[in-house]
């Protein structure tokens, strides 16, 4: 298994037979190499999306029909990728579980605000923000996508039992430094922790030693590079 970060909120995840490319936005993503484009979606299989804001999103149409791949986000979403975008789809809910090469992957809750802000249309509705658990190989790696501590991460702790967290914590739009690790803390038992959403612009957070100095003793902070992997 192998995670790859591309920057703010997006990464490449291969495990099993599935090359998941999660929030995959590039293009104008001040993080992410741009040289580097072709490499970070070879052999992509499907793109997964947690929100329809732009910083997650803009990208996700193109990619699916340079690829030839589906697109894999809330309904709503998936109606309007599919119709405005012209790129496959595959729509599913929160409890929902798609079978995808070998992995599973279940879309779970998150807290946050949720629209298509990129058309130059002004806000269009958008379903609801998501989170991920994706299971393959061993491990279970939790996506948070953008969100606040919620109750709800005690149950989604309990029932999927994740090793890895994928966690925003850039703060001002979502949970900063300091909440992602008492959220750690409080609901889960991480062996790794790989921060996202945050660096890509000034208003959001730099530095993750808060968080780091919050994790529970024996979990692992991984700060790795943009495109960078990290292999299990």
């Amino acid at each position: 298994m192998e995670i790859t970060w591309l920057g703010h909120s997006g990464f490449r995840i291969a495990i099993e037979q599935a090359v998941l490319l999660v929030d995959p936005w590039l293009t104008g993503n001040p993080m992410f190499p741009q040289a580097q484009r072709e490499k970070a979606l070879e052999g992509a299989t499907h793109v997964l999306l947690t929100h329809a804001h732009g910083d997650h999103a803009a990208d996700a149409a193109a990619i699916a029909k340079e690829k030839g791949i589906a697109v894999c986000c809330i309904h709503e979403v998936s109606e309007w990728l599919n119709a405005e975008g012209g790129c496959e789809t595959i729509g599913f809910g929160k409890g929902g579980t798609l079978a995808l090469n070998g992995a599973k992957v279940t879309m779970v809750n998150a807290t946050h605000s949720a629209s298509i802000d990129f058309t130059g249309r002004g806000l269009l509705p958008a379903g609801s923000a998501a989170g991920f658990m994706i299971s393959g190989e061993g491990h279970t790696i939790y996506v948070s996508g953008d969100t606040d501590i919620m109750a709800d991460m005690e149950w989604m702790a309990e029932l999927h039992q994740p090793d890895i967290g994928i966690l925003c914590c850039g703060g001002h739009y979502t949970m900063d430094m300091a909440r992602a690790a008492w959220a750690a803390r409080k609901y889960f038992n991480f062996r790794w922790v790989i921060p996202c959403h945050h660096r890509t612009f000034p208003l959001l957070a730099q530095d993750t030693s808060e968080l780091r100095s919050g994790l529970p003793a024996g979990v692992s902070l991984i700060e790795h590079e943009v495109m960078d992997p990290i292999t299990w």
